[in-house]
């Protein structure tokens, strides 16, 4: 196996095989890595000097869950009355309201898998947001949750897609990925619809033409090749994409944080690496070959790392999340405003360009300008 073919391969976005991932991970020198996926980042976005970013919010409908991910200190049991919460059409109007007056135009909504919380709960919720506020996106829920709800609701996945996009579903984040292996999945996360239906929910997602994103969260209890294995899973799943329709616009790695979570509890804790995760966004940009837009998770790796990301294959830094709350109650704590995340790309020799999930730029504007 040749290095020189296999970076020649990813240069021309040609199909890495498994053995020749496998390689750009165990055998790939990182200095090299990473300037190869660089030179990648910069022939497939439309502007190698611009680094894309987004105001949104988190909003977290309900955290009653009973997929008992271990990974999570955010949701509560269902029995657990006293701590369980969903979130009122009054709460999400002041969260609005603010994420308005920011700048924002999106909200990211998610929740758990409520035992209770049927098709038309999240039909009804949907359709009172955007009555209220037309011109909010709502990039909500994600595979496990819509399969959860279908099965609630005792119809099916694409049934249950429909009805959400005819309530208001404008785009499907990736959540709930994890690491896409059933082993590590039922390790993890116990309860929560097995890989295939999450990859069924998205390809049904892509064949509707619905807007979705791909995640994965690593550094638990996965080897290095199920990462890999993950990657080629989620390019493969695009390759089935009717032409023409959005699929996955982007992906985004970040990093397990463990602090307070069963996971802990049992013996596994994060230990992060900034080179690590440089080669981690480097990987990704050459395996996904027919995904454009690789993003920094600054909110799990800190500023430093994220712009070294910036150089190593990824061409965007998400949003400030106005309001994160599962990530955050496992240690990671990093912050930024507006002002912020832009000084941070520009920082890094790059010029920062607001975007709405569609990748599309927008114009930075608050209630004060």
């Amino acid at each position: 196996m040749r290095a020189e073919e296999i970076f020649a391969k990813a240069r021309d976005r040609v199909a890495l095989t498994r053995e020749e991932a496998y390689w750009l991970w165990d055998g790939a020198p990182l200095e090299r890595l990473a300037y190869v996926a660089d030179e990648v980042r910069r022939a497939v976005v439309p502007d190698p000097k611009v680094v894309t970013w987004q105001i949104d919010r988190n909003v977290n409908i309900t955290n009653a869950c009973i997929s008992g991910c271990k990974f999570c200190n955010f949701h509560c049991k269902p029995h657990q009355t006293e701590r369980e919460f969903i979130t009122t059409i009054d709460e999400y109007k002041e969260k609005i309201e603010r994420m308005l007056a920011l700048g924002g135009d999106q909200l990211l909504l998610q929740g758990g898998l409520h035992p209770k919380l049927g098709v038309e709960f999240y039909e009804e919720l949907f359709s009172m947001l955007k009555s209220l506020y037309p011109q909010v996106r709502l990039h909500a829920l994600g595979a496990p949750e819509v399969a959860h709800i279908a099965k609630v609701s005792g119809i099916t996945s694409r049934q249950a897609l429909e009805r959400l996009v005819a309530a208001g579903l404008d785009s499907l984040p990736g959540a709930g990925a994890e690491i896409l292996c059933d082993d590590v999945r039922r390790a993890i996360s116990p309860a929560k619809p097995s890989v295939q239906e999450w990859l069924d929910v998205m390809h049904q997602a892509h064949q509707m033409n619905l807007p979705t994103s791909a995640t994965m969260m690593y550094g638990h209890v996965e080897t290095p090749h199920q990462r890999i294995d993950h990657l080629l899973k989620i390019r493969d799943l695009q390759a089935r994409c009717p032409e023409g329709n959005w699929g996955f616009i982007a992906f985004i790695p970040w990093i397990f944080r463990s602090a307070g979570t069963r996971l802990e509890q049992e013996g596994v804790r994060s230990h992060f690496s900034p080179l690590e995760y440089v080669r981690v966004i480097a990987v990704s940009r050459l395996i996904l070959n027919n995904i454009r837009n690789v993003q920094a998770s600054w909110l799990t790796v800190g500023k430093v790392t994220a712009q070294l990301a910036l150089h190593s294959g990824a061409n965007d830094m998400g949003s400030i999340m106005i309001e994160e709350n599962v990530v955050s109650s496992a240690g990671a704590h990093n912050k930024f405003d507006a002002e912020g995340i832009q000084q941070a790309i520009r920082e890094a020799g790059f010029e920062p360009r607001l975007r709405d999930q569609l990748y599309r730029p927008r114009e930075y504007r608050t209630a004060d300008k």
